[in-house]
């Protein structure tokens, strides 16, 4: 097993743990009918790749190392998706009184989002994983967004790498246009947040009763 092998074990671990824990968030408002603030949950071990990028622009040597650990907050990467704007607060509470992990930093790109329209909340917790040589406590970022604010993420992701964060004047001029217009239908969607909420029930049930054999969402998530 190769040193870097080694070094991400730990969280690839924290990942594949702190998903598990999230996703169970989701699914005790199912338990209790109630809405569920967190529509679901992706998460990721940054690549190598990412990871040398990162040391160039921190001045870091490109090893495993406990000051890497330290100065990369985001190696282990959670992303939760919402429906709705006012989600987010309910999440990041969520996150906060938990004891299982630790908030170490938080960072609210909502309120305050980025020159290039981006939105995020994003959060940084100390999380303990076993392992075979004993606890390691590893960070990892949480990522808290609407899916709206997610589409226009993943677009500027791509556009990033294609421009190499150098856009065409054109093209960043249309992305911030994009990210208010995506901010406004999250804004719109919360309004009618109720009747959102009542269609999706009712949707639920209806396939529910058109089709006994399908699963149900409790179900789904047990499994």
């Amino acid at each position: 097993m190769g040193q870097w092998e080694i070094f991400l074990s730990p969280y690839k671990q924290a990942v594949d743990e702190l998903k598990v824990k999230l996703k169970g968030m989701r699914s005790q408002f199912g338990i209790v009918n109630a809405n569920s603030p967190i529509e679901f949950v992706t998460g990721r071990v940054k690549p190598l790749a990412s990871i040398y990028d990162k040391t160039l622009e921190k001045g870091l040597a490109f090893e495993p190392s406990k000051q890497l650990g330290d100065e990369l907050g985001d190696i282990a990467g959670l992303r939760i998706m919402c429906q709705f704007v006012d989600d987010i607060a309910t999440v990041t509470e969520l996150i906060r009184q938990r004891k299982d992990m630790r908030v170490v930093e938080e960072r609210d790109y909502i309120t305050h989002n980025k020159p290039s329209g981006y939105r995020s909340y994003h959060m940084i917790v100390e999380y303990p994983v076993e392992t075979i040589q004993g606890k390691k406590v590893v960070l990892a970022e949480i990522q808290i967004r609407t899916l709206a604010m997610n589409f226009w993420a993943s677009i500027e992701h791509s556009l990033n790498y294609k421009y190499k964060g150098m856009f065409p004047e054109e093209i960043k001029n249309r992305l911030q246009s994009a990210a208010e217009a995506a901010f406004r239908l999250d804004e719109e969607m919360s309004l009618i947040r109720s009747e959102i909420q009542e269609a999706q029930a009712y949707f639920s049930e209806y396939k529910e009763a058109s089709n006994p054999n399908l699963l149900t969402e409790k179900e789904r998530d047990a499994q």
